[in-house]
């Protein structure tokens, strides 16, 4: 039998006024035209609730783009859900946040791209970083729960310890330090943002450290680049095994990628509910379980723990979604992985992440479109 779903997590929209070169949304967004309108999120809500689901987390883009965004947290209240804003802050002030709290919401997790300011602000491509710094001040004042996010990558991992000194100095209950994730653009620019092997152990340490000292104080929450894992994590729990994503447009995904594979039908909310995509839609039974796998996982006894890994990774890395994940230390296209971690420790000069020209170009007409669309709202 098939368990239910844990969390929903809401990806409200694609537009975004940050610019991040390890930015894992996809490369073709959902345009604003195509987004679900307020009553279709309460609607998607409320079925969340009537599956069993307990969480909802609310992310994009950046979700404060929705002028909506009150309304769907007091929905997702109403439906007895557990409301979680995943956030840049960029767009959040006293009062919208006033009137989020207002309407139920449960907990706040605020990215942050460095502990320095002139290196936070090039990572994310805009000047962000001190009105972070007033609004986890704003946080604290309420009595809600509080995690601070940190993306690490070649750029900014020499200084690990200091950039956990300045997430403490915030008073979160939690850090999320995460390694980036090579989809999107970080995959673009995975030579520039994956780090060495010396610096990774630099970074284990200096977060080892971190959590003894911080021991009932603040939780840590550590993931290392799967690149230097021996196995595979399973990637979103498994999947269809614990989380549904919805996208912009109403598609149901296992995982926000899970868009890149070909071939692949998603269904969407607009046409059928979301109970009948968790136990029935062949898009959430293709790569659930085991009976799908090759070897070498079908034998190996980690199957059950990872479920043979990312499928996105694989399509990406194997050029095969069926495949064992190539991070996996087994896999037949490890070699790829060992590749890219060879070139990460050559002596040479690492290349910059893709910026200037193309990159901010095009990020530049997105963030216009940002600014033009969220007044009008």
């Amino acid at each position: 039998m098939i368990p239910n779903p844990l969390a929903l997590i809401a990806e409200l929209t694609h537009r975004c006024p940050l610019h991040c070169v390890y930015c894992s949304n996809p490369l073709e967004m959902a345009a604003v035209s195509s987004e679900l309108s307020t009553g279709e999120w309460i609607d998607v809500l409320n079925q969340s609730g009537k599956l069993g689901m307990l969480h909802a987390h609310f992310t994009g883009g950046e979700p404060l783009a929705r002028a909506d965004l009150p309304e769907l947290v007091a929905g997702a209240r109403t439906a007895g859900l557990y409301t979680n804003l995943i956030t840049s802050g960029v767009g959040l002030g006293p009062a919208r946040f006033e009137s989020l709290v207002d309407a139920g919401l449960d907990h706040v997790q605020l990215s942050f791209q460095d502990s320095r300011e002139d290196s936070a602000n090039w990572i994310a491509g805009a000047k962000a970083h001190a009105h972070k710094l007033e609004l986890s001040r704003l946080i604290r004042q309420h009595k809600i729960a509080f995690t601070v996010n940190l993306v690490v990558h070649r750029q900014n991992i020499d200084h690990m310890a200091e950039m956990i000194a300045f997430l403490e100095q915030l008073a979160p209950q939690r850090m999320e330090i995460a390694h980036t994730q090579y989809y999107g653009w970080a995959r673009k620019n995975r030579a520039a943002l994956l780090p060495t092997r010396a610096q990774l152990d630099r970074a284990v340490e200096a977060v080892s450290a971190a959590e003894k000292r911080l021991a009932g104080r603040i939780r840590i929450d550590f993931v290392v680049p799967d690149y230097y894992a021996r196995f595979p994590k399973a990637c979103m729990g498994g999947w269809g095994q614990r989380l549904m994503l919805v996208n912009p447009a109403g598609k149901v995904l296992p995982c926000h990628a899970a868009e890149v594979i070909p071939a692949m039908t998603f269904e969407n909310v607009r046409q059928r509910s979301l109970e009948f995509i968790w136990r029935e839609s062949p898009s959430f039974q293709r790569f659930r379980g085991e009976d799908w796998m090759p070897e070498p996982c079908r034998s190996c006894h980690q199957r059950a723990i990872d479920f043979g890994g990312c499928r996105c990774q694989a399509l990406l890395l194997a050029g095969d979604a069926s495949a064992t994940d190539p991070v996996c230390s087994l896999a037949p296209a490890h070699h790829v992985v060992e590749a890219a971690l060879a070139e990460s420790s050559t002596d040479g000069k690492v290349s910059e992440p893709v910026a200037a020209a193309s990159f901010l170009q095009l990020q530049q007409r997105a963030s216009d479109l940002w600014t033009y669309r969220t007044n009008r709202e």
